[in-house]
Parts: C-alpha cells; sequence; structure tokens
C-alpha cells in the first residue's frame, strides 16, 4: 500500500511498532520491498520537484516542452518501427523437443513424393522453379505485391525464405498504436508512459512493450466480458465523479473484516488469481469511462477508506494488495489523478514516517490523507456534495430515486459560531410534497424541522424535534406534504466555537390527484 506525506517524527514510528510488536516484522518487510523499489525508481524532473502539490498536465502538443515533443516523436518513431518490423512481442522459443530432419538423409517417401510432384508439373506444362531463384521468391511475397497495388490484406514482411503478416490493428484501451494510421487519443497514451519513465525514451518504450506483452499473458482485452460475480462489490467500486470529471473508485479496506469476504477473496490461490482478476476488470471497467483526448478526462480518482482496515498484520491481503499495486504501477501508467486516503488510523502514520523518503515528490504529491473527523471537509474539496456517498457525509445515496445530478442546485450556508440560522422553503402549493437533503461540514450542531402556517390561526407542527448532529450520524433526508399553505422552517444551532458550513437541495412533487 502507499502512503502519502505527512509530517511526522520517525520517533512516532517506534512508538507505534513498539505498542504492535505483531506488525513490526511485516514494517521491516515493507520498508525493506520500498528501499529496493527506490533503487529501481528514475528521478522525476525538476519541474516536478519544485511542484507542491499536484496538477495533472496538459496533453495538447502546444503545451509541452521541446524536450517533451521530441521524446513523444521519438517514442512513435520506435513504435512505428517495431510494429512494421513484427518486433513488438517476443518470438516463441522453438520446442526443445523438435529435431530437424539431417539433409543428407534421403527417404523412399521422399524419393517418390518428389517424383510425383515434377510428373504434375510436367503434364500441366509448367516448369518448377530451382530453389532460391527469384521467381519462387516471388510467390513468397505475393501478397505484398498486392498490397502495393492497393488490394486489401495485411502487410507482409519478406525475406528469403519466409513471410510474416504484420499487425497493423495492434492497440491499447482501444487505442490504435501504430503511429502512421494516425488514431486519435495515441498521444495521450503514451505521454501516460514517457511521464512515468521521465520522459526517457527507450525507458517508456521498453515500459510500453512490457505491458503490452502483459496484457497478451494476462489476457487483459477479454477480462471485460467475464463473469467474476458481485461478491467482492463490498471492496470496491466505481461510483460518480469528482469535479473535474474523473470517475471515481473506492477501496474500501475495512470490508475484509469480515472472515467471509477474506476467505472468498484469499482462502485459495484460485481465488486470489480471481481477486486479482476482478480487481483488473473494475479498473478496466473505469478507463472504459475516459476518453483518451487531450482536453478530456484521462485518469481516476482513487478513495481508500481505512476505517477498521486490518492494516498489515494479514499477510495474505498483504501480499495480495502489493501485487496488484505493483502491476497497476507497472502496467497502467499516470491513471490515477488523486488517491485520496480517508478514515486513517494510527498505524498509517507510522508507515508514513518510515516510507515517505522513498517515495518520489511526483507520487507523494498525488496523495492526500484525512482523518476520520476530517473525512467529508476533505473529499468535498475534490468531489460535489452531490457525489460523496452519506457515509461520507454527502448527498448521494444508493439507488436514489427523489434526487438526480442533474435537477437539483445544492445551495450553501454558513453558520458563525455561537450562533443559529434557519432555512425556509415555502410551501404553498396544498398537497404537494416536499423533499429535502442537508449536511453540515464540522457537524456538532442541534437541528430541528417545523412546518409553519401561513394562517396565524394555524398551529406549527413539528415535523422532526430538535436532536443533534455528530460525526455518528448520517446527513439529514425528510419530506412533508403540506395540507395548508405555510412554510417549512429548518433550524440549525451552532454551539461551537468555529464556524459551520451547511449545504442543502430541496425539490417539491406535486399531488397527481
Amino acid at each position: 500500500m502507499t502512503v502519502e506525506v505527512i509530517s511526522q517524527e520517525t520517533q512516532v514510528a517506534q512508538v507505534v511498532v513498539s505498542q504492535q510488536p505483531e506488525a513490526e516484522e511485516d514494517l521491516k518487510i515493507v520498508v525493506k520491498e520500498v528501499e529496493d523499489k527506490k533503487v529501481e525508481d528514475e528521478p522525476i524532473s525538476k519541474d516536478v520537484e519544485k511542484s507542491s502539490s499536484y496538477r495533472e498536465e496538459s496533453n495538447f502538443p502546444s503545451d509541452l516542452k521541446e524536450h517533451e515533443k521530441k521524446a513523444l516523436s521519438e517514442l512513435k518513431s520506435k513504435l512505428e518501427e517495431a510494429i512494421l518490423g513484427n518486433n513488438l512481442f517476443k518470438k516463441e522459443e522453438p520446442k526443445e523437443n523438435a529435431k530437424e530432419e539431417p539433409a543428407s538423409e534421403v527417404t523412399e517417401e521422399k524419393v517418390a513424393e518428389e517424383q510425383t510432384e515434377e510428373l504434375k508439373v510436367e503434364e500441366e506444362g509448367e516448369t518448377k522453379p530451382e530453389e532460391g531463384t527469384t521467381e519462387e521468391k516471388t510467390i513468397e511475397c505475393v501478397d505484398a505485391e498486392e498490397k502495393e497495388e492497393g488490394k486489401e490484406g495485411s502487410d507482409v514482411v519478406c525475406d528469403e525464405d519466409k513471410r510474416v503478416e504484420i499487425d497493423e490493428d495492434i492497440s491499447i484501451w482501444g487505442v490504435p498504436l501504430l503511429p502512421s494510421k494516425g488514431g486519435e487519443g495515441l498521444d495521450v497514451v503514451l505521454l501516460k508512459f514517457l511521464r512515468a519513465r521521465d520522459f526517457k525514451v527507450n525507458d517508456a518504450y521498453e515500459m510500453v512493450v512490457k505491458t503490452l506483452q502483459w496484457r497478451k499473458d494476462f489476457k487483459a482485452d477479454l477480462i471485460l466480458d467475464e463473469d467474476l460475480g458481485s461478491d467482492l462489490g463490498s471492496f470496491a467500486y466505481m461510483s460518480g465523479v469528482d469535479r473535474e470529471g474523473h470517475p471515481i473508485c473506492f477501496n474500501i479496506f475495512g470490508a475484509f473484516e469480515s472472515n467471509e469476504l477474506y476467505e472468498k477473496a484469499f482462502g485459495t490461490e484460485e481465488k486470489h488469481e480471481r481477486f486479482l482478476r476482478w480487481r483488473f476488470q473494475l479498473m478496466e471497467k473505469g478507463i472504459q469511462k475516459l476518453d483518451f483526448k487531450a482536453g478530456g478526462v484521462n485518469s481516476l480518482l482513487q478513495i481508500n477508506d481505512l476505517r477498521n482496515s486490518t492494516g498489515p498484520s494479514k499477510k495474505e491481503l498483504r501480499v495480495a494488495t502489493k501485487q496488484a499495486v505493483g502491476l497497476l504501477q507497472d502496467n497502467y501508467p499516470e491513471f490515477v489523478a488523486r488517491n485520496i486516503f480517508i478514515n486513517v488510523p494510527f498505524w498509517y502514520y507510522a508507515f508514513n514516517a518510515l516510507l515517505s523518503p522513498f517515495l518520489t515528490q511526483r507520487t507523494r504529491s498525488k496523495f492526500v490523507v484525512a482523518r476520520p473527523g476530517k473525512v467529508t471537509e476533505t473529499l468535498i474539496k475534490y468531489i460535489p456534495v452531490e457525489e460523496i456517498p452519506i457515509q461520507y457525509g454527502g448527498l448521494k445515496r444508493e439507488n436514489d430515486f427523489e434526487f438526480s445530478f442533474d435537477d437539483s442546485a445544492v445551495s450553501e450556508l454558513i453558520i458563525k459560531a455561537g450562533s443559529t440560522a434557519t432555512i425556509e422553503i415555502n410551501a404553498t402549493e396544498v398537497g404537494a410534497t416536499f423533499i429535502w437533503d442537508l449536511t453540515v461540514l464540522g457537524w456538532e450542531v442541534n437541528y430541528k424541522e417545523e412546518f409553519v402556517p401561513t394562517d396565524e390561526g394555524s398551529y406549527s407542527i413539528i415535523v422532526h424535534k430538535a436532536r443533534k448532529m455528530s460525526s455518528n450520524g448520517e446527513p439529514i433526508r425528510n419530506t412533508f406534504r403540506t395540507n395548508e399553505p405555510g412554510k417549512i422552517v429548518l433550524t440549525i444551532e451552532n454551539y461551537s466555537s468555529k464556524k459551520k458550513k451547511v449545504l442543502y437541495r430541496y425539490k417539491t412533487k406535486k399531488s397527481a390527484f
């Protein structure tokens, strides 16, 4: 598991390890793994080192620096040459048990076969060309000549004794890789590999080749059609988009507190392999939502919920996480715009203090950490409140048929410390049903709901009596049907010493009668 930079002393890590002796060996193993990885990692560019926070780099050619444009051009040339030369994938080794027939050995069957062939040629009035003549080579290269004449067919590479078909349609994530085809999105894809290797062309090319080989061996292009079940969906799922349109992937590590789910994921080697394929299937589903355009959405947002996480103590989870993260880093470069860790437990800070010196600035700058009391405030910086699930203080509910993302604007109200504010919803239409959502950033307020009739002779109705809203609760949703004109009044009392932000929305459902 990767971590974000937080200003913590190494002494903190030592204290935590001493308090959790069963995790000490795991910590040592992880630190050693990261130290080894550090040797392999290339240093990042000075431009990134100066950045205090990560911002996605532009994919427009005009925004690239000269050395970046040059690197992109060189990588395209290498790919073109490799694809047309059929050198992109490793060649299959000849089988060890295969035995070639000695050239000097002539069997009776061979002699009879050659005589029969010569007889056929004479009967048809043709002359069999001698071995190695131009005519024989022409026969071998006929497909290439047809291609040159404009006829349909695959490209063919010819030498003296063989021909090899060229796959011009080779692609990755639906983007054709042959540069001369001019496929839309190729620059965006190649820039991901170049940035992952600090614009070192040879390293980026090797990464592309290894990724293509891995996808071929792993059968990654077929994974979307596989039925891997839905029982692991409580661990990770795609839901919503952030403020910049990035699809959001939620990873719920506390889900493995369930022994049943843990057994389903890691009980056997076969289940472990299925878990990995399921996780990569989810990644591929997220990539399907990207558009691979210069000004488009080309990466995901990751939310990692560490509440009730088992931490480093469960070996199978640690091994699977390390394996998945390694494969994601090697084969899905620059596909994460930002990594947000929420509900971070204390042991995480120990890991951070130990591991952060070994992480690159590019990696660290993408990471954000939020302790349990700051989850909603942190998420709302990057995600609209309508897209934040209610368990994280947002307004998004599963299978919500009342509100959609587009039909209800969210309003904002600031309440000063030690003051009270009200939200009034005009309810003048008799028989209509009013629905509202409300959440408070920072919680710790008193809240009540009532209906106040327009007729002064009528009595106010308590919709919901006063209660305390704390961080352990969920955002408010309630409804009220009017029998007379009036208004719905929501009262929020901020009794703390800090100001609070209230986010709310409402809508009216007219009566069908």
